[in-house]
C-alpha cells in the first residue's frame, strides 16, 4: 500500500511549455479554449466547432500558440494541454491584415510608436490548475518569447464575465481612475461601441469591493505595472465586458519584472 506522500508525488504536475507546431497541437489548444470560453463562459463565434469541441477563429493561423502541458495528467496528448496563450507580433499582424483587438480598440497610438508590439489573447487554464503555479509556467514562457523577439509593448483585451455594466461599475471605474494608460500608450475603444468606464466618481468608489471584483488575470497585469486603455467594449458574442491592457516593458514594476523574467536570464 502506497502512503499519502507517494500518492501525492505520483499526481504532482509535470509541466512543459512549447509553441504549437502541428495541427493536432493547435486543436488541443482550441479544445481547452472551448471548454473554458464556450462551456464555462457561454461564448460563441462564427467558426466555433461544437461537434468537435473547438473554439477557433480566423486569426488562429497567424498567431503563435503557447501551450502548457501536464505530462503527468492521464489521457492522450490533447488532454494533457492545461493552459493556453496565443500571441501575435507586429509582423504577423501585417500578414493577418490587422491585430485581433482592432475591431474593439483604435490601436493607432501603439502602431505609430515605432516600437515592437505583441498582442496577447485567449489566455486560459483548465479549472483543475487555477490558483497554483501553472500560470507562472505560462508567464515564464511568455517572458522568454518577449525576450527572444525583443518585444517592447504588450497589449490585449482582458475580460470581465457578463455584460451588465451596472454590476461592473465599481471595478471599471477603479481601473479608469487608478490605472488609465499614459497618453503615449492610451488606446481607445472604437467610437461606434465606446463604453465610458468612468461610471462612479473617484470619491464614491468602494476600493476593496472594486478590487475583489477584478479578475485575477487583470490583477496580475496591474501588479506588473500594466495600464488600461480608455473605454470598455461589451462583447455579447463572448458574454464579456472587455478592457484593453497595455504593458510597456520599460515601465514594468522592477520587483515584479525580476520575478517575471528571472528564468529568462539563466
Amino acid at each position: 500500500m502506497r502512503d499519502k506522500k507517494e500518492l501525492m508525488a505520483m499526481s504532482a504536475p509535470q509541466f512543459s511549455v512549447k509553441l504549437a507546431e502541428t495541427e493536432a497541437e493547435l486543436q488541443s489548444a482550441q479544445h481547452l479554449r472551448y471548454r473554458v470560453f464556450v462551456e464555462e463562459l457561454g461564448a460563441g463565434g462564427a467558426l466555433v466547432d461544437h461537434d468537435q469541441g473547438l473554439e477557433k477563429d480566423q486569426f488562429d493561423p497567424f498567431f503563435d500558440h503557447l501551450i502548457l502541458r501536464d505530462e503527468a495528467r492521464e489521457g492522450d496528448a490533447s488532454q494533457q494541454v492545461v493552459g493556453v496563450y496565443r500571441v501575435l507580433r507586429s509582423d504577423q499582424a501585417v500578414k493577418a491584415g490587422q491585430f485581433y483587438s482592432e475591431d474593439e480598440y483604435d490601436l493607432t497610438v501603439l502602431k505609430n510608436s515605432g516600437r515592437k508590439l505583441l498582442e496577447l489573447g485567449r489566455s486560459c487554464l483548465h479549472p483543475d490548475y487555477r490558483g497554483g503555479v501553472a500560470m507562472h509556467h505560462l508567464w515564464t514562457a511568455l517572458a522568454a518569447y518577449v525576450f527572444e523577439h525583443e518585444i517592447e509593448v504588450l497589449f490585449g483585451v482582458a475580460s470581465f464575465h457578463g455584460t451588465d455594466l451596472h454590476s461592473l461599475a465599481q471595478p471599471l471605474s477603479m481601473l479608469y481612475h487608478n490605472h488609465l494608460a499614459p497618453e503615449d500608450l492610451r488606446v481607445r475603444a472604437q467610437p461606434d461601441h465606446y463604453v465610458d468606464m468612468n461610471l462612479v466618481p473617484n470619491d464614491q468608489l468602494d476600493r476593496r469591493r472594486a478590487m475583489l471584483e477584478v479578475p485575477a488575470l487583470i490583477k496580475a497585469y496591474l501588479r506588473l505595472g500594466g495600464f488600461v486603455g480608455d473605454g470598455a467594449f461589451v462583447d455579447h458574442s463572448f458574454n464579456t465586458t472587455d478592457v484593453c491592457l497595455i504593458m510597456d516593458t520599460k515601465r514594468l514594476n522592477e520587483k515584479q519584472k525580476n520575478i517575471y523574467t528571472k528564468r529568462v536570464a539563466r
